[in-house]
């Protein structure tokens, strides 16, 4: 069994569910509402568990009711949450979500600030436990801690390259495989082209670089050349949590030492099956489903 740990932050997703997303100023009335987990971390955690690892989360909650529920969903999903850190007194981060009917969305996340940034405390964890340390960027200080102690004790690290207010080239040059989203790419390369973006950032890490476009499929660099791999055509319902869910099933897959292609295949696999469903982790296959799945492209 695959032993993976995400670290990095949760948020409890407050979803509405529209025809359209708003363009200008004014009232707007949804067809629909949920509440759910989510985080970039959080979510690949779910994924991850959900393709069978045995997945640990590590982050930082407050000690409010949605800290609790962010918990207790985590665990009911098969995430181990005894590495998370609840802070007394605090707030835990929530995100506000608008999702049209092609199932684009916007997001608006408020970080908690009574969350400490400090992540000395992971030096506490012994990271030789795991196969495979994915971090997210949101929580910078964490992600740089557990991915240099990760590298010390040879274990595989994973960067999910989202974008983000600070420099986040020192998280890449830690990371084994780095997989940005377009923008987070954009953003630290300031170049829009996918081939030369990546070939920039290539020059911060002897790992893999990777970036995904959505619809538009995924990019990587093999031996300094690129390679594509096309997104799976289907029904999207809601895209909200999808590269999360693409970084956690990449986890599992180099976990189980696929080789680079077919991770890339798996993940892409994964991500689009949880868009044909709403919210950022009820459509999340199983291993099962994803070959299933995956057996019609053959």
């Amino acid at each position: 069994m695959a032993r993976i740990a995400c670290v990095g932050i949760t948020v409890l997703d407050r979803i509405w569910y529209l025809a359209d997303l708003p363009k200008e100023g004014g009232k707007y009335v949804a067809n629909n509402y949920t509440e759910v987990g989510g985080g970039p971390a959080a979510t690949a955690a779910v994924a991850a568990a959900k393709l069978g690892a045995d997945v640990d989360f590590i982050g930082r909650v407050g000690d409010d009711d949605t800290g609790s529920r962010l918990l207790a969903e985590l665990e009911s999903l098969g995430v181990n949450t005894r590495f998370t850190r609840i802070f007394k007194g605090a707030r835990s981060s929530q995100s506000a979500v608008l999702v049209d009917a092609s199932g684009e969305r916007i997001i608006a996340n408020y970080p908690s600030p009574d969350l400490p940034e400090e992540a000395d405390w992971l030096q506490d964890i012994d990271f030789s436990q795991w196969d495979v340390v994915l971090a997210d960027v949101r929580w910078h200080d964490g992600a740089k801690q557990a991915l240099t102690l990760a590298r010390q004790q040879g274990v595989t690290t994973v960067l999910d390259a989202d974008i983000t207010p600070q420099d986040i080239a020192e998280l890449v040059a830690l990371s084994d495989h780095a997989a940005f989203s377009a923008p987070g790419l954009q953003r630290m390369t300031q170049i829009a082209e996918a081939e030369s973006a990546l070939k920039k950032a290539q020059t911060l890490t002897n790992g893999h670089v990777y970036v995904t476009q959505g619809k538009d499929g995924c990019y990587w660099l093999e031996k300094g050349a690129l390679s594509y791999l096309p997104a799976f055509q289907i029904d999207v319902v809601d895209t909200t949590g999808a590269g999360d869910v693409f970084h956690g099933a990449l986890a599992v897959g180099l976990a189980q030492n696929q080789p680079t292609q077919d991770a890339v295949r798996f993940a892409s696999a994964v991500a689009a099956l949880k868009c044909t469903r709403p919210g950022g982790r009820a459509g999340i296959p199983d291993c099962d489903q994803t070959r299933s799945f995956l057996s019609l492209f053959v």
